[in-house]
């Protein structure tokens, strides 16, 4: 009995979301292919875990900021080409890329260049902002997987072939999530009302949304003395953070801090102000009603300002096409603003909203890994 020759797949993930979308990538590909396959490419513990072993260490291609970027550029240059020199060599059936465009896309055109097929997971937010980097991805990928519905609607309409494969937090998020769970997980009490803080999860956003998200918790305790505080931090260097600067503007509130445990403390929450980013979609999925805000610095504002043409900045607003939650961007983004929009949803009851929010996680929860699995072997096979 001959084996057969496993096929060989270049697959590439810069920072841990995308090591997590590609350790459950992998794995449905593994149980739909009917050869073995040999994964090849960079990644983190989770792709490790399903075989990958990663050409440079994936925390190498996770750096934030432009002043970090040109740091490390001399090194993430030296590793791109070192990368698509031992790709051209492999000559994989499909790379596929995973968010990390700006590495990702260049890695992609020079295989796709040579004849390999492309694949790139997780659409960059070009529907949103520099439209005209179409142009390149168009040179770049041979098919895009989309998180988002409407993602796949705007590669439609610029003839690159695309599939709306749902989100995986859609997958990994209970449509229900009981508050008491939640609050018994997390030895929160189970009486009372709580709205929990979150500030965002880098340094940067800490200190740009704390204090205002402090000086609204202190004003909505004035009109709900009954409310209840807490703030989930990603890892104990925030959670440092936040409580310096808790102790600077509003000493007198009482807060229960949680790290590490995010998803279960919005779950414990009645109400949540947040910064946005992906935790609005979280919040979204585990349905709670929610405040968004955000605040950038005065030249990065104007330039989204300048550059950025969706009609919305959060998740849930973006995928309803309509202002179902309220979000507020900078100047808006002021103490009394915050209360008002909190004081609304305290004082309603958010049935309408919460089903929304149910309608809107049917629409997502799809089987990502499962649906785009199957997009790259058919890619395969198209191919022979």
């Amino acid at each position: 009995m001959t084996t057969m020759s496993p096929r060989v797949i270049a697959i590439v993930a810069g920072e841990h979301s995308g090591d997590l979308l590609g350790a459950g990538l992998m794995r449905a590909l593994k149980q739909r292919s009917r050869q073995p396959i040999e994964f090849i490419g960079v990644g983190g513990p989770l792709m490790a875990a399903e075989g990958l072993q990663s050409f440079f260490p994936m925390e190498d291609l996770a750096v934030m900021g432009i002043a970090e970027v040109l740091k490390d550029l001399p090194k993430l240059l030296r590793h791109r080409r070192k990368l698509v020199q031992y790709l051209l060599e492999r000559q994989p059936q499909v790379m596929i890329g995973i968010d990390a465009p700006d590495f990702n896309l260049t890695v992609e055109r020079r295989l796709r260049d040579r004849g390999i097929r492309t694949v790139h997971y997780v659409s960059p937010s070009v529907w949103a902002w520099r439209e005209g980097r179409i142009k390149g991805i168009k040179k770049a990928v041979d098919h895009m997987l989309c998180l988002l519905p409407f993602e796949q609607q705007f590669y439609d309409k610029h003839q690159l072939p695309a599939t709306f494969v749902g989100h995986p937090l859609a997958d990994d998020i209970p449509m229900q999530w009981p508050r008491s769970q939640a609050r018994s997980e997390l030895n929160l009490a189970q009486d009372g009302q709580y709205l929990a803080l979150m500030p965002g999860s880098r340094g940067g956003e800490v200190k740009r949304m704390a204090p205002l998200f402090l000086q609204a918790a202190l004003q909505l305790q004035q009109r709900y003395p009954s409310l209840k505080f807490v703030a989930p931090m990603i890892s104990a260097t925030r959670a440092e953070q936040f409580k310096a600067l808790w102790q600077q503007h509003a000493p007198q509130l009482a807060i229960d801090i949680t790290v590490g445990n995010s998803r279960a403390t919005m779950a414990a929450a009645d109400y949540l102000l947040l910064t946005s980013g992906t935790v609005a979609l979280e919040a979204m999925l585990i349905k709670r009603p929610m405040v968004v805000a955000y605040k950038f610095n005065a030249l990065t504002y104007r330039l989204i300002k300048w550059l950025f043409h969706a009609p919305f900045f959060s998740l849930p607003n973006l995928l309803a096409d309509e202002r179902i939650v309220p979000e507020l961007a900078q100047h808006e983004a002021s103490c009394d603003a915050l209360v008002d929009a909190m004081s609304t949803l305290i004082d309603s009851d958010n049935d309408a909203l919460l089903q929304r929010f149910e309608n809107l996680h049917k629409q997502l929860k799809v089987n990502a890994s499962e649906r785009a699995a199957e997009v790259v072997l058919n890619l395969i096979s198209s191919n022979k």
